[in-house]
């Protein structure tokens, strides 16, 4: 039986690994070899799984053009628990790719009742965030881009409810809203390689939404003209419903090439360049010629008092705008690693793989490798104290907020209106 992943759940105990091995979903490690350098959120193993990432590394060491796109749904105030995918559009934009960030206000509304108002100031605090964190691309509210409008209704061809149901567990009791807020977020995905080119487009995300990743990976390949396959051979370009004159084009277009009923036959050649060609004539006979979306998986930070650091749950996280008092609350009520008593902690040690404090410090507030393995080895050896960790953490998080909070009023001025 495979696991379901429901996307808008605030309580889930995901088993990561036989995950992997249900939905196909690769380790990151398979790919790292490729990237000139590893960021750190790979290096920490933050980020830990992948599709087709080889696509983006590729790019990324040839300078080839990419997208990076994800989207954040405005249901409550931005927290730390946001801030990982943040860092890693950001990072991807610095790699030469070209950043897209959707705020997904039609599914807060649908899905999570909130009213457009508060979308809206919602929306403009993530994108403050972003702009502090250094982003630079293009950003919009799903509800104001009518292109991304057209191209979820050319993608709701290509689904059906029962898909619907199989991947998501919608019932006949599922509001029509909450579905057209799935198709809009496929066309969330695909929407870079329209209003810019064609090219391998990244989506960085937590394991629970591979369900839109494993759905729009589908509606990319539906919506092709045509599929090139290596056959050895040759190279077969097969039509999927694509206009004759498109299929005489890609015949004409490679010299040599034999033309069947319903596709062409490349002698020799490389597959991804005939690729690319066919990609040309498909958009010249008004196909998208889309490129499938691959996508990057990380680990959740735990929330301070365990389980997933969610709006829902203000407990469990730390918001960009909390005062001081509550900041510090927060962190000395955190949960730790630590043992029962001081004296068994001196004995036996601490286990940072089981604290929020570590945890919080490993995804964001210690950017240095050897000040993290040091604080790690004195948690390990009994040396620190979970009060005296809290104290120290404390201090970074109050220090990281106020410059945070600095750059935020900075850029305030570029979020549009």
């Amino acid at each position: 039986m495979q696991q379901e992943i429901n996307p808008w759940s605030s309580d889930q105990s995901l088993d990561i690994e036989r995950l992997f091995g249900d939905f196909g979903i690769e380790p990151i490690s398979t790919v790292t070899d490729l990237l000139p350098s590893i960021p750190y959120f790979i290096r920490r193993g933050v980020v830990i799984g992948h599709r087709d990432y080889q696509r983006i590394a590729e790019a990324i060491r040839f300078h080839r053009p990419f997208h990076i796109l994800t989207g954040f749904m405005p249901s409550g105030h931005p927290h730390l628990g946001h801030l990982m995918v943040m860092k890693e559009v950001v990072w991807h934009v610095q790699q030469g790719g070209s950043g897209y960030i959707t705020i997904a206000d039609r599914e807060a509304h649908a899905v999570r009742e909130i009213s457009w108002k508060k979308c809206d100031e919602f929306g403009k605090e993530y994108l403050q965030c972003l702009y502090a964190l250094g982003f630079h691309g293009r950003t919009y509210f799903q509800s104001r881009n009518d292109p991304l409008k057209n191209l979820a209704f050319e993608a709701s061809t290509k689904v059906n409810f029962s898909e619907m149901q199989a991947i998501y567990g919608f019932s006949p009791e599922t509001d029509i809203a909450h579905a057209w807020s799935v198709i809009t977020q496929v066309a969330d995905i695909l929407y870079p390689q329209v209003d810019g080119i064609p090219a391998p487009t990244i989506v960085p995300v937590g394991i629970d939404q591979d369900p839109h990743i494993r759905l729009t990976r589908g509606v990319a390949h539906k919506l092709r003209m045509f599929t090139v396959e290596d056959r050895e051979s040759h190279i077969s370009v097969r039509s999927k419903e694509a206009p004759p004159e498109a299929l005489e084009e890609v015949h004409r277009a490679f010299p040599g090439s034999r033309k069947f009923e319903g596709h062409v036959d490349v002698p020799g050649g490389v597959c991804a360049d005939v690729a690319d060609m066919v990609r040309e004539i498909e958009r010249r006979h008004g196909g998208f010629g889309f490129f499938t979306p691959s996508s990057t998986y990380h680990r959740f930070i735990p929330g301070l008092q365990g389980g997933k650091m969610s709006s829902s749950i203000p407990e469990s996280t730390i918001g960009f705008f909390e005062p001081p008092e509550t900041v510090k609350k927060k962190v000395m009520a955190a949960f730790t690693g630590g043992r029962s008593t001081l004296a068994e902690q001196k004995e036996l040690g601490g286990e940072p793989g089981k604290c929020s404090l570590f945890a919080l410090n490993l995804f964001h507030m210690v950017e240095d490798d050897a000040e993290l393995g040091e604080i790690r080895s004195r948690c390990l050896s009994g040396e620190m104290s979970c009060g005296q960790c809290k104290k120290e953490t404390l201090a970074r998080v109050t220090e990281y907020l106020a410059e945070f909070r600095e750059k935020m009023d900075e850029v305030e001025h570029m979020v549009e209106v």
